[in-house]
């Protein structure tokens, strides 16, 4: 056959692919990570580096990565009833959430903390969620709710003792089976209810004590549950009324003598985000559950979970912002166009390095945060962690959305593409803002948390001000942030800017005291003098070392 005519073999290749970066894969999340690295190191971890430094390669692997995506390829499905046509509520997952589950809970993700506390323990636990995150963050909802039990079920002593080994054991055991034959249980939360969302107050779930009733005593629950995370875990903290008001309950799915509990599903929740992680609305038909805590205090009992799962919320949306800039700086060092590599055309650094500024002071105070859990025992620490909790949680989760549409921006089309993680990101941005309290919800705590419990306004301004003098940018903005707590009759209208001005406060103080200069010098020109304004990315002004940014941020 001719070779110069059409339907010759040279017509069967069209072209060569090329100016194709390489997938990122087979690299150590940890020992990539500069502003980790030093963050476990500052904030009292050392001693974990050697562990992290091999959890971060194990996270970095092209098997690792590829569970992931088989998690999310792969929804939930229920099963209301079996063949024989008894009730089951069964939920099953894609063995990819399975294998996991079983890493996180198997490197002590969900109780490393609580049972081995000391200096740097929430710190190094922080580390591995960040890591364990940037690989799949749904299956993060479990073991974090898992983690955050321990400090609301030690109001009930006997509880705690009867059910902590389990919830603390590092084997995960999928089976659907009464937590009496299993390893290991895993813990879930239903509190929300239609007609209230935040409101929990309004919850029309009814207790019915099974005999006297009271602290620590059994109940029998009837009413509804909108939203429950992780409905095949073992137990769960639920609200509900009792005669002395709203209170804290422990349901688990099964009786103590093997029966099923009263608990059906009604249907899955169809999510665009956070999806290998199964959310459902359940019926509760006189199920048994005990009552944790005393009775009308049910809010502040399971406000001690709450506060844990909302500093997840901010390791979560840290990771998968450092997870979305470690994507784009390393498509950006290998894909050139008009005749330079993305990550050396001016206007693509501009982008790059305000990326990477927001991701690593959103890791840092984070990291602040951790080492304040650390040591609650500090009155000082204590206040910090309330009301910084707060702060933090509303402002890294309110940045992660547009931070991680930027980043696909930054790959282009082929950064919308499914195949690709930067979707996945995107689906999962919001939804740390939403869940476990909103950003309204935070800006309202905060100002409890600053009415009643004095103290904890001066423990954040005194960690603000520790950075006094190290950035003249800084020192100004600081001068201005007490003049926001003045006029109180307005503060709940202007709570959203309270919050933010108080988040940037402290990042600005935590980079000027700890960070790479330029990383700090880029923040406090883009962030605390009023030239950003609408907050776009991409918008740093003239001078900032956007190189040596991206050089910090990059993969190395």
């Amino acid at each position: 056959m001719d070779s110069n005519k059409p339907g010759g073999a040279w017509w069967a290749e069209t072209h060569v692919v090329e100016n194709m970066p390489p997938p990122l894969e087979n690299y150590n999340l940890f020992t990539s990570d500069n502003a980790l690295r030093e963050a476990v190191l500052r904030e009292g971890a050392s001693w974990a580096e050697e562990e992290l430094m091999a959890f971060g390669q194990q996270t970095g692997l092209r098997e690792s990565i590829a569970l992931g995506f088989q998690a999310n390829e792969n929804k939930p499905q229920f099963y209301s009833h079996n063949p024989q046509g008894e009730r089951i509520d069964e939920v099953r997952y894609h063995p990819a959430y399975h294998r996991l589950m079983q890493i996180s809970i198997e490197e002590g993700l969900h109780s490393s903390h609580w049972s081995h506390p000391g200096p740097g323990a929430q710190v190094a636990r922080a580390a591995k969620f960040y890591l364990q995150a940037q690989v799949e963050a749904g299956h993060g909802c479990p073991i974090t709710m898992t983690s955050a039990v321990i400090p609301a079920l030690q109001h009930q002593p006997k509880l705690f003792e009867q059910w902590a080994p389990k919830i603390m054991a590092r084997s995960y055991d999928p089976g659907n089976l009464p937590a009496a034959e299993k390893t290991g249980v895993t813990i879930g939360m239903a509190m929300t209810e239609k007609q209230g969302g935040s409101d929990v107050r309004s919850n029309s779930t009814i207790a019915h004590p099974v005999g006297q009733g009271g602290s620590g005593e059994a109940y029998e629950l009837v009413g509804h549950k909108y939203f429950v995370s992780a409905p095949m875990s073992d137990v769960f903290l639920v609200l509900a009324q009792s005669t002395g008001g709203l209170s804290c309950f422990l349901l688990p799915r099964w009786r103590p003598e093997g029966s099923k509990n009263a608990i059906q599903i009604q249907r899955l929740k169809d999510k665009m985000g956070n999806i290998s992680n199964a959310s459902c609305e359940v019926e509760l038909r006189g199920a048994l559950a005990w009552m944790v805590g005393e009775e009308g205090r049910g809010v502040r009992t399971i406000i001690d979970m709450v506060a844990m799962t909302r500093f997840d919320c901010m390791v979560g949306s840290s990771a998968g912002m450092r997870q979305a800039v470690a994507q784009i700086t390393h498509h950006c060092s290998y894909r050139e166009a008009f005749g330079k590599h993305l990550s050396d055309q001016p206007l693509m650094q501009n982008v790059l390095a305000d990326l990477a500024i927001e991701q690593e002071a959103a890791l840092t105070l984070t990291m602040r945060i951790a080492k304040a859990l650390d040591h609650r025992d500090e009155e000082a620490e204590n206040l910090l962690v309330r009301i910084g909790t707060s702060v933090g949680k509303y402002w890294i989760c309110k940045r992660t959305p547009e931070h991680a549409y930027e980043a696909m921006e930054c790959i282009g089309g082929s950064g919308v593409m499914e195949e690709r993680i930067m979707p996945r990101l995107f689906r999962e941005s919001p939804v740390n803002a939403i869940w476990e309290g909103s950003g309204n919800v935070q800006c309202l705590d905060m100002l409890r948390a600053m009415n009643r419990e004095p103290g904890s306004l001066d423990a954040f301004l005194a960690e603000v001000e520790l950075g006094r003098g190290g950035d003249r940018r800084l020192d100004h903005f600081m001068d201005s942030l007490p003049g926001e707590f003045r006029d109180t009759g307005t503060i709940e209208y202007r709570a959203r800017r309270v919050v933010e001005k108080m988040a940037l406060a402290l990042q600005g103080s935590l980079l000027v005291r700890y960070a790479d200069s330029a990383v700090a010098d880029g923040f406090c020109a883009s962030r605390l003098t009023g030239e950003s304004a609408g907050w776009l990315y991409g918008t740093l002004p003239n001078g900032v070392d956007c190189k040596a940014i991206i050089e910090r941020a990059s993969l190395t």
